[in-house]
């Protein structure tokens, strides 16, 4: 309990500052928003797909040196770590070697994908490769849908659009994990993580995994493991679970926040790919102070020989039927979360106006919110935090409230309704949306923790009591690797 309030004042220590910060959008914001219904009324009639505003400004992103922002993200991650190691359960045996190389291998990315142009070019390479790959997902919704998928015709529907994506980049993802391509390169990562931060062969690939697969895919790489681990790698295991994301939904959310545009889909497919790559490192570093590792270890990296399917058909075709589940299973989810959005936004706006909040509230945010409702109360319940990373203030609200989605629903509708802000202008700064697409990044909420629980303990009935004591841990662990990554963004960017 004392935790909690302690972090609970962190945070409102921090209200001050970005309560100020966060109610400079108006005139802004207005403007921003002026600009963007003129251009939908041209671009958007011609192509179905409304123009990302930002489009011109994002694609210029490079490293600035502003002693203002590098100090912010200082403070930032070293509240961040502070945070973590309030958390820890043996904060006298937090090894800060392990910690200090990690953070260091985290920040040496974000500066990579930011200031050098080899770096860069690797991660638009894989970009590009990304959208080739949902442009051939496209080809085949085309045969089944037809004319339904011209965007020009009939705007952006998200299942015909986004759920197609899922289900063939897991039987791709499958696909590659029969030929043994996938293992080879999630060896050489994991033989990099274990040798460079001494860690175990076992977490190392888990780890290392999670880059590629999901949170529960991963862990069944070192399945024969999990039954022997220590209670140090089952966190880090759950950790970088939630941290990390698969390459189905990494394509879905290239393909939501691109909105149609190859350019802008290849750009942010470049910083979800960092965005998911910088969690890795920072997922070891978080994960060994809220459970430090103290037993003996084995550092040798052994990927299994089994593969998924007799064939090569066989194993598309379980790729297949697992990208399909997953796909019902997002359809679902969406369906149902934004379906309670709506029911608590009713309750919300029925207190707001039995109480004359609503006016009050339309007045306080220039008509950013017209009423109470939950996102008006995630927005500033979360600005506290979101200062930490570098935000500018005048787009504190939103991120706030895209990070509230993610923890309390889940990361697909934080990026749905990251996307829908990009396409109306809602942002003030660009920067703004970079940083927002690290926030977001990794499976951190509630949700996930049952579904590790469930997933990794069906693998390791012995580990469930393990598994369920960190589950809310890890939770605020992945957060924490989240708003690590921003921060260190946010230091280089202007």
């Amino acid at each position: 309990m004392k935790k909690f309030l302690l972090l609970l004042t962190l945070c409102l220590a921090f209200s001050g500052i970005s309560a100020q910060d966060t109610l400079q959008t108006a005139e802004t914001a207005a403007v921003i928003q002026t600009d963007s219904t003129t251009i939908l009324s041209t671009e958007t009639l011609q192509t179905g797909v409304a123009p990302n505003p930002y489009k011109d400004i994002l694609g210029k992103k490079e490293f600035v040196f502003n002693i203002g922002s590098i100090l912010r993200g200082l403070l930032g991650m070293a509240v961040i770590i502070f945070i973590a190691w309030l958390f820890s359960t043996d904060r006298r045996r937090v090894n800060w070697k392990t910690v200090g190389f990690a953070l260091l291998f985290q920040l040496l990315l974000a500066i990579s994908v930011i200031a050098f142009p080899v770096v860069q070019d690797v991660f638009e390479f894989m970009g590009k490769l990304f959208v080739a790959v949902l442009n051939w997902t496209k080809a085949g919704s085309e045969f089944l849908f037809g004319p339904l998928v011209d965007t020009s015709n009939f705007g952006f529907i998200f299942s015909l659009q986004i759920l197609p994506t899922i289900i063939f980049f897991s039987a791709l993802t499958s696909l590659f994990f029969y030929l043994g391509v996938l293992q080879k390169v999630v060896w050489v990562m994991a033989w990099l993580l274990s040798k460079a931060l001494n860690l175990t062969g076992a977490e190392s690939l888990s780890t290392a995994g999670n880059i590629f697969l999901g949170q529960t895919e991963a862990p069944l790489m070192v399945k024969e493991y999990i039954p022997r681990m220590t209670k140090s790698e089952v966190m880090l295991v759950m950790t970088a679970g939630m941290s990390t994301m698969a390459g189905g939904v990494l394509a879905a959310y290239i393909s939501m926040l691109g909105g149609g545009d190859r350019l802008m889909e290849i750009e942010f497919a470049k910083h979800l790919l960092s965005a998911s790559v910088m969690a890795a490192p920072g997922a070891i570093a978080i994960a060994k102070i809220l459970r430090p590792q103290t037993e003996e270890i084995d550092n040798s990296v052994e990927v299994p020989k089994e593969k998924i399917g007799k064939n090569v058909l066989d194993a598309i075709s379980n790729g297949t039927t697992d990208g399909l589940k997953l796909a019902a299973n997002v359809a679902a989810m969406l369906l149902v979360f934004y379906a309670l959005i709506a029911g608590f936004n009713y309750i919300f706006e029925h207190i707001g106006s039995w109480t004359s909040l609503n006016p009050v509230i339309a007045s306080a945010t220039d008509g950013r919110f017209s009423s109470l409702n939950m996102q008006f109360l995630l927005s500033y319940l979360f600005a506290p935090v979101i200062w930490l990373t570098g935000v500018p203030g005048e787009d504190l609200a939103l991120v706030g409230r895209l990070l509230g989605e993610k923890l309390i629903l889940t990361e697909f509708v934080g990026y749905q309704s990251l996307s829908e802000m990009i396409q109306s202008g809602a942002f003030a700064n660009p920067k703004s949306i970079i940083m927002a697409t690290y926030v977001l990044c990794g499976f951190a909420n509630f949700a996930s923790v049952g579904i590790q629980i469930g997933g990794v303990g069906g693998i390791a009935p012995n580990q469930k009591p393990t598994l369920s004591a960190y589950g809310f841990r890890s939770l605020l662990g992945a957060t924490l690797v989240a708003l690590m990554s921003a921060a260190m963004i946010g230091m280089l960017i202007a």
